[in-house]
């Protein structure tokens, strides 16, 4: 099972500016495809990437510039220290789950396929999708769903799996999809279906979380005048990234000083979003929800 192509290859690598003696992270390695690219425009300079997923260790380059660590971006500022890194000129991060992961039926991200509810992106994290759902109380589940998949029958759906799991645990994706069968708008299946396990998926990777910490940490290790370049793929994420990028925060407005002034660690390079031409989406279906924004550190 191939790595997806690269979205916004041209637009993100464009969107960082590379400097042949710069310094670049590559926080979402995945296939390579972004950083074989980025990696072509250095010279004396060094990538560093990041990726959770052992399955990403065979896509590995084969060069003294590149550096792989097998951990997961939210433990950016300290892999980037322990390689005697203390800021970088750049940092590309490609939130989208990759069509590796929804075409490997063993790894659970699909309702296409049946097997083992999982949905791990480290495969030697404790916590499944099985876990979640059989585990988690039923206000919880509601929670996640309301929250992760925007699902306004996030309570009713919550409901149903706990009475199925009180009578036999809940360990396929089939056994879970047959759960869910009665709550399914028409003509709107797999729409639905792709929120919840979108919503499972969020929940078992904690990747609302996790992108915060990676964010956060942007505004220490990049440079005044390096560039963050993030492609979302759905609203939530999104919604992260623009008001980090807007305000600092994740949340409400930043304060201001005495004479109305703010403090924010980026400017927004791009006022509009940069979206795939209708050229990309048709070559690559995974473009269709991309969304790129570039800031500049102040």
């Amino acid at each position: 099972m191939g790595y997806h192509t690269p979205v916004l290859l041209k637009e993100s690598i464009n969107g960082l500016q590379i400097k042949p003696s710069g310094i670049y992270v590559d926080v979402t390695f995945g296939g390579g495809g972004h950083s074989r690219e980025i990696i072509k425009h250095i010279d004396k300079g060094k990538l560093v990437a990041f990726d959770q997923d052992d399955d990403a260790l065979p896509n590995l380059i084969d060069d003294k510039r590149f550096v792989f660590v097998n951990h997961n971006f939210r433990f950016l500022k300290n892999f980037l220290k322990y390689h005697k890194i203390d800021q970088v000129d750049g940092l590309l991060a490609d939130l989208g789950v990759s069509s590796h992961h929804f075409d490997d039926p063993k790894r659970g991200f699909s309702f296409r396929f049946d097997g083992e509810l999982d949905m791990r992106m480290n495969q030697s994290a404790k916590t499944s999708a099985k876990n979640v759902v059989n585990e988690y109380k039923e206000e919880h589940l509601a929670k996640i769903f309301w929250e992760y998949g925007e699902l306004k029958n996030s309570r009713k759906l919550a409901k149903a799996i706990a009475d199925q799991r009180g009578n036999k645990k809940i360990e396929t994706i089939k056994e879970f999809t047959d759960v869910l069968m009665p709550y399914l708008p028409k003509h709107a299946e797999h729409k639905f279906l792709a929120k919840v396990f979108q919503a499972l998926r969020i929940e078992v990777n904690r990747e609302m979380e996790f992108l915060k910490d990676m964010l956060f940490q942007t505004t220490k290790v990049i440079k005044p005048g390096g560039r963050l370049v993030v492609i979302t793929y759905h609203s939530l994420e999104d919604r992260i990234v623009k008001n980090f990028i807007k305000n600092g925060l994740f949340e409400g407005e930043v304060e201001k000083d005495f004479f109305g002034n703010i403090e924010v660690p980026f400017k927004a390079v791009n006022r509009k979003i940069i979206v795939p031409d209708e050229d990309e989406i048709k070559e690559n279906n995974r473009a269709r929800s991309a969304k790129l924004r570039i800031a500049e550190r102040i």
